[in-house]
């Protein structure tokens, strides 16, 4: 069964089908021909094989026909059945598109990596050899405007080397990378990235953001945070104003801030796909501790579940 890292590694791919020309180009340094377009096509190989196959994404890269076919598999562990499966999808595809094809292997791991860029003898003078992206292929992306160029380079690149030495760097820029995505683009990458760091890069992400020289560094925490701040003063001010007394104006500029605090780390949470139970959602609704309800709202950001926010 395909794990959580597997599928993510292949969604990437497929949001942004210039990545894997791009790293065919940059990390193997391959000569790809000439292209217009890259499309995802069908990864099923059934109907020229007599067994059911299935790959995990196909990439068509056209002119105003198919110049070259690529088949994308993700490999986190060996697995000995796949080098029987490659050459198939390689010929099939070669014959589906009539053009050059190849089959391209993500493989983190450098055991995998070895073992999966061995060339496979088919037969006499036939051979297959699989192109292998390792974790030394995929560039270090650290310059922001690099990283806005192209979000799931930069996810990727945290993902390979987050956890390296000076791996923060890599987190920040694609963090600043997805940004610029819309808001479930942003979820995916963004819980791609944190559930990706070790305990070290963990905390040292989580004291950039409490220093406050990284704040709500996702597009919707910092426009959700925005909008509850916002919405608070917005609140606060027209409770003042109704009640028409100092004090009032003062205590409602308390609670519509409170107010739009909370209803902000509620919508955090809720785009992050974190579930909050009705005792969790009242005490969040409830506080009108402004700066508890800050490290509320940066906790919202890293936290893995809102028991870890609310402790």
């Amino acid at each position: 069964m395909p794990s959580t890292l597997h599928e993510a590694l292949i969604e990437l791919f497929r949001r942004d089908p210039e990545l894997a020309p791009r790293l065919l180009r940059e990390g193997l340094h391959l000569e790809v021909p000439p292209y217009r377009q890259v499309e995802v096509a069908p990864a099923d190989f059934t109907q020229l094989a007599p067994t059911e196959y299935r790959a995990d994404l196909v990439l068509v890269l056209s002119q105003e026909q198919p110049v070259f076919g690529i088949v994308l598999e993700v490999q986190l562990q060996i697995d000995p059945r796949k080098r029987r499966t490659w050459p198939v999808y390689q010929t099939t595809l070669y014959s589906r598109l009539d053009c050059q094809a190849c089959v391209l292997v993500v493989a983190p791991d450098p055991d995998v990596a070895a073992w999966a860029s061995q060339p496979i003898v088919t037969g006499p003078g036939s051979v297959v050899t699989p192109l292998v992206l390792t974790k030394g292929s995929i560039p270090r992306v650290t310059d922001a405007a690099q990283a806005r160029k192209s979000p799931e380079l930069a996810v990727l690149s945290s993902l390979q080397h987050g956890n390296d030495p000076g791996g923060i760097e890599v987190v920040l820029a694609a963090l600043d990378a997805v940004l610029r995505v819309d808001d479930e683009h942003a979820r995916f990458c963004y819980d791609w990235i944190v559930a990706s760091l070790g305990e070290a890069t963990r905390r040292a992400l989580e004291e950039i953001m409490r220093s406050g020289t990284y704040e709500y560094q996702t597009e919707f925490a910092k426009k959700y945070v925005a909008e509850g701040r916002a919405e608070g003063r917005t609140e606060g001010r027209a409770e003042g104003r109704t009640e028409g007394r100092t004090e009032g104006r003062a205590e409602g500029r308390a609670e519509g801030e409170a107010k739009g605090k909370g209803d902000a780390l509620l919508k955090i949470l809720a785009v992050r796909g974190l579930p909050v139970s009705e005792a969790q959602r009242a005490r969040i609704l409830t506080c009108q501790d402004l700066a508890l309800l800050d490290r509320w709202l940066e906790l919202a950001v890293t936290a893995p579940g809102a028991d870890n926010v609310l402790t």
